[in-house]
């Protein structure tokens, strides 16, 4: 078994169907792309990736070669903007509970179940979850899950509203990019350089931001900003004033 990785774009950071169609060999048996970036935000072209690939597939079952599954993980882009299966054609689909206010939990949607969509555990021992997870089920965190999800499902365009307002407003008060020695003289905003799973490397540019192109030095410098739903156009006020005062500092100092 071989692993292919395709670079994203260096001009939008998202990556190209026309890549991930060139990368298919005829033991290509899963094409597996995040939603939505962690650090960039970028969205890919999920939708228009899985009308290719079913294309694809017709010709490849013609020629006695294995279908071509889609996977997407939905971590970053669930509670933020609509996700549907039915929209987004994928085979599965994975999700996280706290990146939309829930427990830190997570779950696997599967097309059409042992049906259309193969799946197989990768432990054994107890029947639980339809003999793919044995184990007692975490029920509390199970519940928690799916109301944060009802709540999602409920709220999401009012969510994302309210977040994209926040967030543009904070790129238009944003004068310009600060690194990780202004983040040290902040006393209000807590923001990282990078993303949390990357921790271990702190030292070191985002990948991600390598592969889409940024300059070293760029990127070494690079600041992570998130929102949500509960913030404010005031605490964007407070988070630039904040950055202002650690510069003048820094500039004191040189």
């Amino acid at each position: 078994m071989s692993i292919t990785f395709v670079p994203v774009s260096k001009v939008n950071g998202q990556v190209e169907v026309e890549d991930i169609l060139a990368a298919v060999c005829p033991a290509t048996c899963l094409v597996t792309i995040m939603l939505a970036n962690n650090e960039t935000g970028v969205i890919m072209p999920i939708s228009e990736i899985s009308q290719r690939i079913k294309a694809l597939n017709q010709k490849r079952v013609a020629s006695g070669l294995p279908v071509i599954l889609l996977h997407t993980d939905a971590a970053q882009a669930l509670g933020k903007r609509h996700v549907d299966v039915e929209d987004l054609g994928v085979d599965f689909l994975t999700i996280v509970g706290h990146k939309f206010y829930g427990p830190r939990i997570g779950a696997l949607y599967v097309r059409g179940l042992g049906e259309l969509t193969p799946l197989y555990p990768m432990l054994f021992g107890g029947g639980q979850e339809r003999n793919f997870r044995p184990g007692t089920e975490n029920t509390p965190m199970i519940a928690g899950l799916g109301k944060a999800a009802e709540l999602v499902t409920r709220n999401c365009e009012a969510y994302e509203a309210h977040m994209r307002d926040v967030r543009d407003y904070l790129e238009e008060r944003l004068e310009a990019e600060f690194g990780r020695v202004v983040l040290a003289q902040c006393r209000t905003l807590l923001a990282s350089v990078g993303a949390a799973c990357h921790s271990d490397h702190a030292d070191r540019p985002s990948p991600v931001l390598l592969s889409c192109g940024i300059p070293f030095d760029v990127a070494r410098n690079a600041l992570r900003l998130s929102v949500g739903r509960s913030n404010t156009r005031a605490e964007v006020d407070l988070i630039v004033q904040d950055l202002k005062q650690a510069v003048a500092q820094l500039e004191g100092q040189a």
